[in-house]
């Protein structure tokens, strides 16, 4: 009996042993499991998280692009309009130049009202003028002449046309002439 009693208890012994083990295992996986849980977690924080800052990203860039479409609604208009306020400058120089004072004022009353709508819709002049340094980030070089004198070297001697620019972008740059 003793011998049997002993196979029993190693019977016994080893279902014990197997059923620990398989407890065990049952327990690493469920370990398993739950880290990969944790881990999928932390994955999806993540892609949210990016998704979120990206979402953000796009929501500033979309308003900053609106703001300045707003901005420069106006651009094509005001293009258009340019050489109409070129024309009525080549008038005033013209009409100044004759007696007619009442024609004078009249243009000029209609040459103001026009000046000062475009003004208000955000034209500005670009201003340049003869002796100032040249540079080509604010104005045009259309031709160079030799400099009438040595400090007007590198300077602008004329302005042809003037420049203009819708809130801080340049819409048409001044045409000028340099002294070489």
């Amino acid at each position: 009996m003793t011998t049997e009693n002993t196979e029993m208890d190693q019977e016994i012994d080893d279902v014990t042993l197997e059923s620990n083990t398989n407890e065990e295992q049952v327990t690493t996986e469920e370990l398993s499991v739950e880290e990969q849980l944790t881990q999928d977690l932390a994955k999806e924080k993540d892609k949210f998280l990016r998704l979120f800052a990206e979402f953000e990203n796009y929501k500033r860039r979309t308003s900053k692009e609106r703001v300045e479409l707003f901005k420069t609604a106006n651009q094509e208009v005001l293009l258009a309009m340019l050489p109409v306020l070129d024309d009525f400058d080549r008038a005033m120089v013209e009409i100044s130049k004759t007696d007619n004072e009442l024609l004078l004022k009249g243009v000029e009353l209609i040459y103001d009202k026009l000046k000062n709508t475009l003004v208000s819709k955000g034209l500005e002049q670009v201003e340049v003028s003869p002796g100032d340094t040249f540079n080509a980030d604010f104005a045009e070089a259309i031709t160079q002449i030799p400099a009438p004198s040595n400090k007007m070297k590198g300077k602008i001697v004329d302005v042809l046309e003037k420049g203009y620019k819708l809130g801080d972008k340049i819409i048409r740059f001044p045409k000028v002439v340099i002294g070489q």
